[in-house]
Order: C-alpha cells, then structure tokens, then sequence
C-alpha cells in the first residue's frame, strides 16, 4: 500500500532553514504528481508546494515562493522541501502527498495550479520561534 513519512521538523529561529524529507512507498516517485502542504492551529489547510509528473516542473504558493525549493532523489523514493528565511507565519505541520489532476476531492493549491490529493504522511511540525 501507498504510504509516505515525513521528518526533519523542528525548532528553528526566524531566518533559519530546514529541510524536510518524505520517504514513500507502494509507488515510483518520478511517476506521479507530488507536493506539500501545511496547516497551522485553527487555520485552513494550505499548499506549500508541487511538482509535476510529466515534466518535474515546480509550483509555489506566493508565500513561500523564492524562499523554499521542492527537490526529489528517485533512487531514493524520497521527496525533498528546503525552507530558507523562515518566520513565525510558516509554523505549522506539513505534509507531503502524492496528487492528481482530476476535479473534486481533496485539494491544495500551489500558486496557479491545483491538484487532488491521493495520499498523505502523518505530518512533521516544524516551530519558527526565537
């Protein structure tokens, strides 16, 4: 079956970095649409995120795009998040998922492209506090 597993969350004080990792299986990861996305506390989900399969091509949400890079290692079946500069706004538990294009469903946006989500990880927090 399908499962993915996030780490690399934590503490980090404001315009510090992470990098988060998602290792998946029950499926390749060059063949499918991937991403992350985050929720904060009593706050909407929200696609950080995405990468698509046919050409790799990245999309990111205005808030974070120029400070964070998705990136994937295939050999490794792992999916890859750098976060540089980060504030006390980008707090919350993220996720990464594997995606669709179809309508309906589950869905994140990231930047101009929404996708559905097929499956996500139990989430790693990360804390941006001083």
């Amino acid at each position: 079956q399908v499962q993915l597993v996030e780490s690399g969350g934590g503490l980090v004080a404001p315009g510090g970095s992470l990098t988060l990792s998602c290792v998946v299986s029950g499926f390749k990861l060059a063949h499918y649409a991937v991403g992350w996305f985050r929720q904060a506390p009593g706050k909407e989900r929200e696609g950080v995120s995405c990468s698509s399969s046919y050409d790799g091509s990245a999309y990111y949400s205005e808030s974070v795009k120029g400070r964070f890079t998705i990136s994937r290692d295939d050999a490794k079946n792992t999916l890859y998040l750098q976060m540089n500069s980060l504030t006390p706004e980008d707090t919350a538990v993220y996720y990464c998922a594997s995606l669709n294009r179809f309508p309906g469903g589950d869905r994140i946006e990231c930047g101009e492209r929404s996708y559905a989500m097929d499956s996500w990880g139990k989430g790693t927090l990360v804390t941006v506090s001083p």
